[in-house]
C-alpha cells in the first residue's frame, strides 16, 4: 500500500503572505492619509526597539537588565538625538549596550519624516502623492520624483560627513595613547555623536578632560555645526556652493541666523563667564575664548560640556536656556523652535513696526500661512516647557532653575545637564522622556499627526480686530 503524503493546507502557506499584505496596506493608509501620523508610529516603534535592547543583561557592564525607566531614557535620549543620561554611558552600559545607543543615534539623526518615508518605502514599495509632498517640502525638494534620490543622498552625505569626522579624530586618540581598535571606536563615536547633535560620549569625564586640545574640539564643533544647518540647507550648498545669490530663502535665513546666533552667545556666554573662578575665571585668555566658543556651538543642540553647568552664574544659565529654546535650522538633526521661526517672527515684528502689511526679505513675501506656523511652534513649543516644569517642580523639589534648565535641554534634544536626570525618580524621567520625544517630533508635526481629519473651511466669516496691547 502507497503512503499517501499528506495535503498542505494552503491556508497555512498563504497566512504570512496576507499578514504582509495587511501591514504594507496598512502603511499605504497612514501614509497617504497622514505622513505625520506615520512618522509618529515609527518613531514610537523605533524607541520601543531600542528599549527593549538596551533592556537586555548584555547591554550591562555588570549583566544584570537595567531598569525599564533608565533604558526607555536611554533609548528616548539616543533617538532624538539629545544626550541626556540617568546611568553613564562609559561606566553602566557594556560595548553591546554603547553599540545600541550609537545606532539609535545614525537613526535617529536621519529625521522622522525620512524615517517614515523609508519605512514607507521598505513595507510598500511606494510612496503615496501626499507622502511626497511631505517629504519635498521637508527636504526642499524640486520635484516630486526627487524625494527617493534625496532620501539617498541623506543617508549618504550623512555617512560620508562622518567617516570624515572620524578620520579627523582617530589619529589624535592614537596620539594620546589608545589603542587602534579604541581609538577608531572613540572616533566614530564621537564623529556620529557630533554630526547629530547628540552629545553622548563614550568617556566617564566627557570632553573635560580635551578642553584645551583643538584636534579634538575643533572636529566637534565643525561636525555640531553642520548638523545643525539641516538637510535643505546641505543640498544647497551641495548644489550651488558658496553663491549666496542662487541660494533658496531658508538657506539664506537658515546659515545667516545660526552665524549670528554662534558669535552673539559666544560673546554673551564669555562676557558673563570671564570672571567666574568656577567656569572659565582663572583661565588664560586663549582657553577663555575657546570655552565661550564650544559653549555656544554646544547649546545650538549639540549638548557636549566643558565646564559644570551647575557652576554657571544665573544669567549665564538664562541666556543658555534661550539659545537652546531657539536650537538649529529645520529638517536637521538639531531640535529647538528652529532659527528660521526666530527669524520669521522677527521678520513680522519689523515689518509691523514699519507699518508694512507684508513681510518681505532678500526679494521675496513671506506667506501668512508661514508666520501662524511660526506663531503655533513658539506657542506649543513654550507650553510643552511650562506643562513640563509644573510637573518637575511637584516631583524633585528642586528650584526653578535647574528644573527650566533640564525641561529646556530635554524640549530642544540639547544634552547640557545640571545633572537633574539622573537625581529624578523614575515619574519624572517619564516626563523628561516625553519632552525629548515631542521636540524631537516637533510640535506642528505631532499636531498634525493627531488630528483626526484636514478641516476644509467653505466660508469665510466678517472680519473684525480685536484691541492687541
Amino acid at each position: 500500500m502507497l503512503a499517501t503524503k499528506p495535503i498542505q493546507s494552503t491556508t497555512s502557506r498563504r497566512w504570512p503572505l496576507a499578514v504582509f499584505v495587511s501591514i504594507r496596506d496598512f502603511v499605504d493608509r497612514v501614509a497617504n492619509s497622514s505622513p505625520a501620523r506615520l512618522a509618529l508610529i515609527v518613531f514610537a516603534l523605533v524607541i520601543m526597539a531600542f528599549t527593549l535592547a538596551l533592556s537586555l543583561p548584555a547591554a550591562s557592564r555588570d549583566s544584570q537588565s537595567t531598569a525599564f525607566h533608565d533604558a526607555l531614557f536611554t533609548a528616548v535620549s539616543a533617538v532624538c538625538v539629545t544626550g541626556l543620561t540617568t546611568v553613564s554611558t562609559a561606566l553602566h552600559w557594556s560595548f553591546f549596550g554603547q553599540l545600541v545607543i550609537l545606532i539609535g543615534i545614525f537613526v535617529g539623526g536621519l529625521g522622522i519624516l525620512t524615517l517614515a518615508s523609508l519605512m514607507s518605502l521598505m513595507v510598500s514599495k511606494r510612496l503615496g502623492v501626499r507622502g511626497k509632498l511631505i517629504a519635498q517640502e521637508a527636504m526642499n525638494a524640486g520635484r516630486l520624483g526627487e524625494v527617493g534620490t534625496l532620501l539617498r543622498i541623506v543617508i549618504s552625505t550623512s555617512v560620508a560627513i562622518e567617516i570624515v569626522l572620524a578620520l579627523a579624530l582617530a589619529p589624535r586618540f592614537l596620539i594620546l595613547g589608545e589603542s587602534l581598535p579604541q581609538a577608531i571606536w572613540h572616533a566614530a563615536f564621537y564623529s556620529i555623536s557630533s554630526f547629530n547633535n547628540a552629545g553622548f560620549t563614550p568617556h566617564s569625564d566627557g570632553v573635560v578632560p580635551y578642553e584645551a586640545d583643538l584636534w579634538i574640539l575643533t572636529p566637534l564643533m565643525i561636525g555640531g555645526f553642520i548638523g545643525s544647518l539641516g538637510f535643505p540647507v546641505l543640498m544647497v550648498l551641495l548644489a550651488t556652493g558658496f553663491r549666496f545669490k542662487k541660494w533658496t530663502l531658508h538657506a539664506k535665513l537658515t546659515i545667516q541666523v545660526s552665524l549670528m546666533l554662534l558669535f552673539a552667545g559666544a560673546v554673551l556666554w564669555g562676557a558673563m563667564e570671564w570672571g567666574n573662578p568656577a567656569t572659565i575665571g582663572n583661565m588664560s585668555v586663549e582657553d577663555k575664548i575657546t570655552h565661550s566658543v564650544f559653549a555656544s556651538v554646544m547649546t545650538r543642540s549639540l549638548g557636549f560640556n566643558l565646564v559644570d553647568m551647575n557652576s554657571m552664574n544665573s544669567s549665564t544659565m538664562l541666556l543658555t536656556d534661550a539659545l537652546m529654546f531657539v536650537g538649529g535650522g529645520s529638517a536637521s538633526t538639531a531640535g529647538g523652535i528652529k532659527v528660521t521661526t526666530l527669524a520669521v517672527m522677527f521678520l513680522a515684528i519689523v515689518a509691523e513696526a514699519r507699518g508694512d502689511s507684508d513681510v518681505k526679505i532678500y526679494g521675496r513675501t513671506i506667506p501668512q500661512g508661514t508666520m501662524r506656523v511660526a506663531i503655533s511652534v513658539i506657542m506649543m513649543g513654550a507650553t510643552f516647557v511650562m506643562i513640563a516644569c509644573g510637573l518637575l517642580l511637584a516631583i524633585s523639589g528642586e528650584t526653578l532653575d535647574r528644573v527650566l534648565f533640564e525641561t529646556i535641554s530635554a524640549f530642544a534634544t540639547v544634552g547640557l545637564s545640571t545633572g537633574l536626570s539622573g537625581e529624578l525618580p523614575p515619574s519624572g524621567k517619564y516626563v523628561l522622556s516625553a519632552m525629548m520625544f515631542f521636540g524631537r517630533v516637533g510640535s506642528i508635526t505631532l499636531a498634525a499627526a493627531l488630528a483626526l481629519r484636514q478641516r476644509r473651511q467653505l466660508f469665510h466669516y466678517p472680519e473684525e480686530r480685536p484691541i492687541i496691547g
